[in-house]
């Protein structure tokens, strides 16, 4: 089987299996959504407070990151009341209990906006960068929550922010491939497993950014017109389930800066230490249009043809830059901002946490095109254009 282009609809294309016989393949769409965080919020005064940080720079980044609360799990307390470090092997076992809890929730939530139940899930694709798992968190869930052992898996693990998007990509590839089977594609990051605590502003910024988070999609591709019913009675499309067919994707990769977000080993701390480069977010400012003009072009599309933007959270810096190098309003980016304040960085899933928020305005109509973008290690800018 080869690869083509092929046509979705008035200028609009998708990059798609070439079809085998005459009823080709529909672009897949989302059908469901679901999120999760950990128990406890805190805002950012009080994560001062907490870990008792004086230095007037560093409270100045915390202070004046654009975000009023983020859940995380903190670490035990010593005797004399300060916050004990948490050495590399129980961060891991930290990742794998909140990645399993936040996952099992948000895949839950989203086959009920789907309509759907267990049973109903015939591939699962598990996204994180906060912990490392062998077997990978798909086994894992698999197996605590009772999804079928039938079940296809994939781990994409270590990509980092933009791996959304990767990981969609490869889902709905899988989906437009088996027309009626359902494809699940979650984001687990438990920030609070991946950090480290010292006097540098190098660590100041990660800690002042990141929450815990967990984030689904259901995917579905209806099967071609003379291929008869499903496997098994699906929800008809409506509220909830209608969604967003996904017509096509585009990367960027600056290789000029490839080490400018990176999660590497901290050799003084002895454990994995996130670093961000003060320059990024120009960086990623000054790539955006090139990414954006090529989903677009292809398509035959422009900016203002685009209703709906659903931007990572990755700072109030990046998305700022974005904003300004793309044109676009405070509004289109109303649910990405709102997404930072009321949670922080989510990691992979953030962009799901606006689309779940765009949905929830019930002000999407049929025909409106969206785009959804990530942004993370690589570094990378990754695209998707949808349409309702």
């Amino acid at each position: 089987m080869t690869t083509t282009i092929a046509p979705v609809g008035p200028g609009l294309t998708s990059t798609a299996p070439e079809p085998e016989s005459k009823h080709p393949a529909r672009p897949s769409r989302i059908i469901g959504v679901g999120t999760a965080t950990t128990a406890t919020s805190y805002d950012q005064r009080t994560l001062l407070d907490l870990f008792r940080i004086t230095d007037p720079r560093v409270r100045s980044v915390f202070l004046n990151s654009a975000i009023e609360r983020r859940h995380l799990t903190l670490p035990a307390r010593d005797t004399d009341g300060t916050f004990r470090q948490e050495p590399q092997g129980e961060l891991l076992a930290k990742h794998r209990r909140l990645a399993l809890d936040m996952g099992a929730r948000a895949v839950r939530a989203c086959l009920a906006d789907a309509g759907l139940d267990l049973a109903d899930i015939d591939y699962l694709c598990c996204v994180t960068t906060t912990g490392f798992l062998t077997p990978g968190l798909s086994a894992l869930l698999i197996k605590d929550m009772g999804i079928g052992a039938h079940c296809s898996r994939v781990d994409v693990v270590g990509m980092g922010c933009n791996a959304g998007l990767n990981a969609l990509n490869a889902t709905t590839a899988w989906a437009t491939a088996h027309p009626g089977q359902v494809a699940v594609m979650l984001c687990a990051e438990a920030c609070s497993a991946a950090y480290v605590m010292d006097s540098t502003l190098r660590t100041a910024v990660v800690n002042s950014l990141f929450g815990d988070g967990a984030a689904a999609v259901a995917v579905l591709a209806d099967p071609p017109d003379a291929a008869g019913p499903a496997p098994r009675e699906l929800p008809e499309p409506g509220a909830s389930s209608a969604g967003p067919r996904v017509l096509g994707f585009a990367s960027h990769l600056i290789t000029d800066a490839v080490d400018a977000m990176r999660y590497d080993w901290d050799d003084d701390q002895h454990k994995f230490s996130f670093y961000l480069d003060p320059e990024i977010p120009y960086v990623v400012g000054a790539h955006a249009e090139r990414v954006i003009d090529r989903l677009l072009g292809g398509a035959g599309l422009r900016r203002g043809d685009i209703a709906h933007w659903l931007v990572h959270s990755g700072g109030k810096k990046v998305i700022d830059a974005v904003r300004v190098n793309l044109g676009l309003t405070r509004h289109d980016l109303r649910h990405t901002t709102g997404v930072l304040r009321d949670y922080g960085n989510l990691s992979s899933g953030s962009f799901l946490f606006s689309y779940e928020r765009l949905l929830g305005e019930d002000c999407v109509r049929a025909g409106d095109l969206g785009v959804l973008m990530t942004m993370g290690p690589g570094s990378t800018i990754e695209t998707a254009l949808v349409r309702w």
